[in-house]
Formats: C-alpha cells, sequence, structure tokens
C-alpha cells in the first residue's frame, strides 16, 4: 500500500473515532473529543500528500504524525478511564501512525 494511502487512512480512523466517541461519550468526553479534532485537523493540513515527492516525505509527513499521535495519545489516556475497548480503537490508529513513520 503507498503512504499516501495509509496517510490518508489514517485520517478516516481519526475522523471516525472523533465521530464516534462524540456520540457515546457524555461527561467527561469534551477533553477527548477536542484532543481527536486536534490530531484530525493536524493531519488535514497536509491534503497533497499523493504529489509530495519521495525524498521529501519524511520531512513533510513526520511532524504532522508527531503531532497528531500526542494528541491521540492524550485522547487515548483520557478515554481509558472510562472505555477500555476505545482505548484499544485509538491505540490501533497510534500503531498505524507508528508503522507509517518507519516506513518514511
Amino acid at each position: 500500500m503507498k503512504i499516501s494511502d495509509r496517510y490518508r487512512g489514517i485520517i478516516s480512523d481519526v475522523r471516525f473515532l472523533h465521530e464516534k466517541l462524540a456520540g457515546e461519550l457524555s461527561e467527561g468526553g469534551e477533553r477527548i473529543c477536542r484532543e481527536l479534532q486536534k490530531a484530525f485537523e493536524v493531519l488535514e493540513e497536509i491534503e497533497d500528500v499523493g504529489e509530495i515527492p519521495q525524498m521529501r516525505l519524511e520531512s513533510r509527513l513526520a511532524p504532522q504524525l508527531l503531532k497528531a499521535h500526542g494528541h491521540l495519545d492524550r485522547a487515548r489516556v483520557d478515554v481509558e478511564k472510562l472505555d477500555e475497548k476505545q482505548a484499544e480503537r485509538i491505540w490501533e490508529v497510534e500503531q498505524a501512525i507508528y508503522r507509517l513513520l518507519n516506513s518514511l
């Protein structure tokens, strides 16, 4: 799978998590949803992933992926207190980010 497809897949996963958790979490969920929204926005900043030359992929994508990972990690720590299953889903997205970073 191409890097651009994997990056777009991560964006899609973060958007899905945000929408799902926004509907399921009540009290204490605002911060989690805010962190997921920030992660989504950071990843969305690079719209033209497929057009980035191979030599520049790491320098363009790595900072965005690391920022998004930080937001996801904060959301995961908070959601672990409320729902372990959802925390696992966030962890899976974090692992996808790690794998993509290793591929760069």
